[in-house]
């Protein structure tokens, strides 16, 4: 039977034997107080029953530090926003589009003719190549599912974006999804908002789910629907103070959305560079899309766009890089990930949530609790979070 390494950190050397009579104590390493023990995987889960276990860890693969290390390969995304162009940064060096899925025009074949999804995808997972590199994305080995729910003004239904969800659903399986991103939004004003209920049902289906928190700031609860969701990973921008220019060509400035939300939940989760980003360029613009965006190109290959849109992806590609390190860590794990290696800025917590993304920390992370004490970290952690009042 395969066996599996773990660090086990324990309360006294009386406890060794304990562990003997589970696996196999490979190293010794009292400098922690633990030890390395070989284990089976049905070995590994009856750790949690044992109350002299403080902590387990899951072994990390260690690499040369040189770039690229984590690439987001194995790992696929959903992007559910206006489509996605075909260019080299997706295609080369390797061609990493899964499958389209087109909920407006009912085309097949990929386009974008707005420019937005094609940005934010870049932006999660653009390979760079049309730019030798100077404007990769953060997962460029990640797999794409493109799936269009906006037109190309940018804007849609909701009924579009619930068929989106539900086709991320039904295909969970089949593409492998792991990661839906989804920098849409709309206003947070009905009692029972089918959107919510649509992302956690993924969310609870084993899907990440990361949205934008709008662009509707600074006022206190401007997070859109369904940023607003308890479950899933909201992002907001860090750097949203200097004036820049949204996906409309609106010019704009605090503009990340702040919570708490109607059901005074703190939002957003985490912060993200949104302003002034550079990503790819969609060549399948509609003449309207390019009139409006025009100003915003950086080359033939390239355009600038500001908001919470492009916040979204950053922390999509980076959840991308653990799971690819660390593949069976669930939705409320890479949450909880996400809250301790996040940096406080110093904020309001609903303004910041726990803070900004720290990409090198994240992926550095590597306290895998015993699922039953996770599970019992996740529950208070979610009962901390919901302590937020509105003024």
């Amino acid at each position: 039977m395969e066996k599996i390494q773990l660090i086990v950190e324990y309360e006294t050397d009386a406890d060794e034997e304990i562990l003997e009579s589970i696996g196999t104590i490979k190293y010794k390493l009292p400098i922690i107080g633990a030890c390395v023990l070989e284990v089976s995987p049905e070995g590994a889960k009856s750790l949690g029953e044992l109350k002299c276990i403080k902590a387990v860890y899951e072994t990390t693969n260690i690499l040369a530090q040189q770039d690229g290390a984590l690439s987001g390969k194995g790992v696929n995304i959903a992007i559910l926003d206006t489509g996605l162009c075909p260019v080299a940064d997706f295609t080369k060096p390797t061609n990493r589009l899964v499958a389209f899925k087109d909920f407006v025009n009912g085309r097949a074949d990929y386009y974008d003719d707005n420019g937005h999804g094609t940005h934010v995808a870049g932006i999660a997972c653009g390979s760079g190549h049309m730019s030798d590199g100077q404007h990769k994305g953060i997962a460029v080995d990640a797999g794409i599912i493109a799936i269009k729910i906006l037109d190309d003004a940018g804007r849609g239904s909701s009924a579009d974006v619930l068929a989106g969800l539900q086709w991320v659903a039904d295909n969970k399986d089949k593409y492998n999804i792991r990661i839906a991103n989804l920098s849409v939004g709309t206003p947070d004003i009905n009692k029972f908002d089918p959107l919510l209920a649509a992302v956690e049902y993924i969310w609870d289906m084993g899907i990440v789910v990361t949205v934008a928190a709008g662009n509707n700031g600074p006022e206190s609860s401007s997070v859109t629907s369904p940023g607003s969701s308890r479950k899933v990973i909201t992002v907001g921008a860090f750097d949203d103070e200097t004036i820049s220019t949204d996906a409309f060509g609106e010019q704009i400035k605090d503009f990340s959305g702040r919570g708490p939300t109607r059901n005074c939940i703190i939002k957003p989760d985490i912060l993200a560079p949104g302003s002034e980003i550079i990503s790819v360029r969609s060549k399948s613009m509609s003449i309207k899309a390019q009139d409006a965006s025009k100003e915003r190109f950086v080359d033939d290959n390239y355009l600038r766009m500001s908001g919470t849109s492009m916040a979204a992806p950053n922390v999509c590609g980076a959840i991308a890089l653990l799971l690819e390190r660390s593949p069976t860590l669930k939705p409320d794990d890479i949450k909880y990930a996400l809250a301790q290696t996040a940096v406080d800025v110093h904020k309001d917590a609903n303004e910041q949530g726990w803070g900004r993304l720290d990409i090198e920390r994240l992926i550095s992370w590597e306290v895998e609790n015993v699922r039953e004490k996770s599970v019992r970290n996740h529950s208070k952690f979610k009962q901390q979070r919901k302590l937020a009042k509105r003024f």
